[in-house]
């Protein structure tokens, strides 16, 4: 288990794949419309999420995950459902 919060490392993710300043990076922060994703990018993000975190994320659950907040949570309760 890493030492770093799931915040942290979505954030460490987003900021390299993305390429936006950290402090863009909140929770409130939405991929889209905040760090400017287009589709490429999103797709990235979730096999970068899925590579870091384990597991499949599902189109339909991808599609629910608009901000870095969502994101954080939707990969905790994974995290715990697994646990």
């Amino acid at each position: 288990m890493s030492d770093q919060s799931t915040f942290e490392r979505v954030k460490a993710l987003t900021v390299k794949l993305l390429g936006v300043a950290p402090e863009k990076v909140t929770m409130e922060a939405r991929f889209r419309e905040d760090l400017e994703a287009d589709s490429l990018d999103l797709v990235e993000l979730i096999m970068a999420f899925e590579e870091e975190f384990g597991g499949e994320i599902s189109d339909e659950d991808a599609q629910k995950i608009t901000t870095i907040g969502e994101a954080v949570a939707y990969l905790e309760q994974r995290q715990r459902q697994s646990a």
